[in-house]
């Protein structure tokens, strides 16, 4: 809800009698008028601007006496961030964060160049980890999506360097990346910076396993860690949001399975030692059900049904039912949540969940032994018959809530028509 949906419906909401005016003054006061924002324009001119000064810069570089280049880093890097500053203090958040964010820019950029000018070879991240700390520290003080998001893709852009052309894993960045930001997000869980966290988190995780060489499926251990701190993040919201990307690895993951896991020719690359394997996940999965158990969630924990480890057993018909059926039951399981807290956004989710699975039985079980046009018949009637479930089950519960409502608004409860054996007797004459 929002402060504009209240004051464009909320009249009408008292002429009907639904609330009064002072609950809707209320309602009001709830959502306070948001300062003008200067939306992307000016955020968008000042990186051109940056842009257009650093091409000249450059195409000349090579020919700029060594103090006046140093003068100009950080001449750049100090202008930003004094700009940056005073449209924060003149109530212009947008584009204060911006010359933030190109002040973090060039920062960066200044650490490269610096080195060159002076040649200064390293063979570690230890200059890059320095712009990875103050990205850190710009998200504590300003508390801006636009730097957690400047800050997350520059600690990707390390680690990447340290696992590509160091070919090894930067543990530093990693920790500082998941501790710092981390730590924000629990005091912040903003839906945006959550998610965007989340998909860096899964980055690092991906060049973790990279750089260690071991089988792929170890990513899913850090990756349902991060569900797991989800699950005990008091903010549902938040928690939710940093929960979504490793939802829909797994997802895909399981999705291809599905789709191309008809031979054992995956076995070197899926299958990690078994015990070591589920004893890791298991650990992981205890630590997730304690934090559902403490949040009051458990009906998330259906979620896992998607971890199963079915790349164990052997490919062909097997590997397809036994993931189809995962498919199924998940897709399932989040339609009932759906249909529990009525949530429109969920339900969607869910039918497309239960489409994406019946097409993939479709074309892998049943395409080459039946009619297809019998099967196309069947998946319609299986769709239509669902959504006569949820549409019925929808009436039931706004009939149940009707006389609930009526009575909170003010107005007599909605009684029934009489039926010939509840109608009182007519009078003799």
């Amino acid at each position: 809800m929002s402060r504009k949906f209240i004051e464009t419906d909320g009249p009408a909401w008292v002429t009907e009698g639904i609330i009064s005016d002072a609950q809707r003054l209320k309602l009001l006061a709830r959502y306070p008028p948001e300062a003008q924002a200067l939306g992307l324009l000016p955020v968008l001119g000042s990186v051109l601007v940056g842009l257009s000064g650093l091409s000249l810069v450059a195409a000349n570089w090579q020919a700029l006496p060594a103090a006046l280049r140093l003068a100009l880093l950080l001449g750049s890097l100090l202008g930003s961030y004094a700009a940056g500053g005073y449209f924060l203090r003149r109530g212009n958040p947008d584009l204060g964060h911006g010359l933030m964010g190109l002040g973090l820019i060039f920062f960066g950029a200044s650490i490269i160049l610096i080195s060159q000018l002076y040649q200064l070879v390293g063979y570690n991240a230890s200059g890059l980890l320095a712009w990875v700390v103050a990205g850190t520290a710009l998200c504590y003080i300003y508390g801006s999506r636009l730097l957690v998001l400047l800050t997350v893709l520059i600690g990707a852009a390390v680690q990447t360097y340290c696992v590509e052309s160091l070919g090894s894993f930067s543990y530093a960045t990693a920790v500082l990346v998941a501790g710092g930001l981390g730590y924000y997000w629990w005091r912040r869980p903003e839906v945006v910076s959550s998610t965007v966290l989340a998909v860096g988190l899964l980055w690092q995780a991906g060049l973790l396993v990279i750089a260690l060489h071991s089988k792929i499926t170890w990513f899913f251990v850090p990756a349902m860690a991060i569900y797991a701190a989800g699950d005990w993040q008091r903010n549902r919201a938040g928690g939710r949001a940093l929960q979504g990307p490793s939802l829909v690895a797994a997802y895909l993951f399981m999705f291809g399975l599905a789709t191309f896991g008809e031979t054992d020719t995956y076995a070197n690359v899926l299958r990690p030692p078994l015990l070591p394997y589920l004893a890791a996940l298991a650990a992981v999965f205890a630590l997730s059900v304690a934090g559902k158990r403490a949040r009051g969630r458990l009906d998330t924990l259906l979620d896992w049904l998607l971890l199963l480890p079915g790349f164990y057993l052997p490919g062909g018909l097997p590997l397809a039912v036994a993931t189809l059926v995962v498919l199924y039951a998940h897709a399932g399981s989040v339609l009932a949540r759906a249909h529990r807290d009525e949530d429109s956004d969920q339900l969607t989710i869910g039918a497309v969940l239960f489409v994406v699975a019946t097409a993939v039985a479709y074309f892998k079980l049943t395409w080459g032994f039946f009619d297809k046009s019998v099967f196309f018949l069947v998946g319609g009637v299986l769709l239509l018959s669902l959504s006569w479930y949820l549409r019925r089950r929808n009436v039931q519960t706004l009939a149940a809530a009707t006389p609930l409502v009526a009575q909170q608004a003010g107005s007599p409860p909605i009684i029934p028509p009489a039926t010939p054996e509840t109608s009182p007797p007519a009078p003799h004459d």
